[in-house]
């Protein structure tokens, strides 16, 4: 019997073209967090070397991200596909401008964290895993911003998810156990949900990969259920983003860890959900996002003043700042709502500034429990005649969470705010801005019971002044907010063209299929 010894063409099912070396920025991200981890948990014994190992290799996680914006800012969209496999058959890792801008502010809050957590995180912690867990976190963080698979998002949900339940719990202590309950319970009910929606969405398109669903979806609209996909794409994410009226899992488990696991959580977690959604809603199904806009302004709304409410009625400054957390989602919701380059625009502005003010915000919760005595507002007092230059940088974060200049929460709010009046959406504007006076009332009530006023008779205020290691994360990300607000000009710029990219994916699609490769 012959055999054939005619060459098999593998251009059609292979990428050949060796991978351009900037391409691997792509996916270096994920791989460094993995490997890194996997040499944390191998040590994770050796207490004192768990912090240099992990701050090094976040500086390094830093440095991939600037360099993957850089990248994508200047070259467009990039992709990577995993064993070569030509995408819709090969897992796809696609970047582009709003997700190499999530993936490096996340990489800087990590570094902040793990650099705070040398002062919070004791032994214990850390041989119980802490480090490995925030390289794990990382993980599945980096993963979801930069994968262009949208199963592939859902895996590394999982990752970030198992991660925050051992960061979570790490202590055991009663009060950590009760928050892990809530936090898992919504947020499995929410996976779930995912993992339906994308088998039925499996079903509808015949592929995972984002790039082919965006392209096959304008042509299906008038048959398939997109508005019911999408509809069950944001109840998923609306969950893990903690939107009215799934948002009660947040306030009840956010105050129960560790303050550096609780200002990690405040920055990455709901920013993922608030990611995805834009993801999917703006450029895979925009048609459907316009059906289903007037619902998800009101959801935003409702998001907004339940949080704003919230702050108001807080006595402990971890459960305040967990409604901070919710009011800004609703405002992200709100940009998603109202569309367009200004929506979506200051969507991911405000989410940006959201990731690195709501951290700062939580570990100056924990400086002033230190100084303080606990984060009992009833107790609190005395800060600012001891403490001027904490005092300062905790003003100037309530400042900025409350969307006053010159910081970097004024910037996407005066998007937000303009985007809903052209939008002809004006209450829509009006409940931005009564949430940001709301937020400067409760800001402002903690600012004059726990810094202004004396401190109670009877508990003396510490007279030392904060270590420097203590005071350094606080300091870096207060600077970031004020550099931000002061220069908003390229970052303005990246954000305004990541919205243009997800409402015009033509570049997203061209990376993942090149001229003459379109299935």
């Amino acid at each position: 019997m012959a055999v054939s010894t005619s060459p098999i063409d593998l251009s059609a099912a292979l990428v050949l073209e060796p991978v351009a070396a900037l391409d691997w920025l792509v996916i270096l991200p994920v791989a460094w967090c993995i490997c890194i981890g996997a040499v944390l948990m191998m040590i994770r014994q050796r207490g004192g070397l768990q912090p240099l190992i992990a701050i090094a290799a976040l500086c390094v996680l830093v440095a991939l991200d600037a360099g993957l914006l850089w990248h994508v800012s200047q070259d467009g969209p990039a992709t990577m596909v995993m064993g070569r496999w030509l995408p819709p058959f090969g897992i796809a890792f696609t970047v582009d401008l709003t997700g190499a801008l999530f993936a490096l502010t996340a990489a800087v809050v990590a570094l902040i964290g793990a650099i705070a957590a040398i002062d919070d995180i004791n032994t214990s912690g850390r041989r119980y895993g802490f480090y490995p867990f925030l390289m794990l976190l990382m993980a599945g963080v980096s993963g979801a911003f930069l994968t262009g698979d949208i199963f592939n998002l859902y895996v590394w949900f999982e990752v970030l998810l198992i991660s925050s339940f051992g960061l979570l719990v790490l202590g055991s202590e009663r009060e950590q156990i009760d928050g892990a309950v809530k936090y898992g319970f919504l947020n499995l009910v929410a996976t779930t949900l995912f993992l339906i929606t994308t088998g039925y969405l499996y079903g509808v398109f015949g592929t995972l990969n984002m790039a082919d669903i965006a392209r096959k979806a304008a042509s299906l609209q008038d048959t398939a259920p997109l508005v019911t996909l999408t509809a069950l794409y944001v109840l998923a994410f609306a969950m893990k983003a903690a939107a009215f009226p799934v948002n009660f899992w947040l306030p009840a488990s956010y105050h129960t860890p560790r303050i550096v696991v609780s200002a990690l959580f405040a920055g990455l977690l709901t920013k993922v959900g608030i990611y995805a959604l834009i993801r999917v809603s703006v450029m895979l199904f925009p048609f459907a996002r316009e059906q289903l806009s007037l619902v998800i302004a009101i959801v935003a709304a409702l998001t907004m003043l339940t949080g704003a409410l919230g702050a108001l009625a807080q006595t402990d400054t971890r459960r305040l700042l967990g409604y901070l957390v919710i009011s800004g989602i609703g405002a992200m919701l709100a940009g998603i709502a109202i569309g367009g380059a200004g929506g979506i625009g200051g969507a991911v502005f405000y989410a940006l500034h959201s990731m690195l003010v709501m951290t700062a915000l939580y570990l100056a919760s924990g400086l002033a429990a230190r100084l303080g005595g606990g984060f009992s507002l009833a107790t609190a007092g005395g800060l600012y005649r001891d403490h001027l230059l904490f005092t300062t940088l905790s003003l100037m974060l309530f400042f900025s969470v409350s969307g006053l200049p010159p910081f970097s929460g004024f910037w996407p709010k005066v998007m937000l705010v303009k985007a809903a009046l052209d939008n002809g959406a004006g209450w829509l504007a009006g409940a931005l801005l009564f949430t940001g006076f709301l937020t400067m009332i409760a800001t402002g009530r903690v600012f004059l019971l726990a810094y202004w006023r004396p401190a109670p008779e009877g508990r003396a205020t510490p007279q030392e002044a904060l270590p420097v290691k203590a005071l350094l994360p606080l300091l870096v990300l207060t600077v970031l907010s004020v550099l931000i607000g002061l220069l908003p000009e390229t970052l303005l710029g990246l954000v305004q063209n990541a919205a243009l990219t997800l409402n015009e994916p033509s570049a997203y699609l061209k990376s993942v299929f090149p001229a003459g490769s379109m299935p």
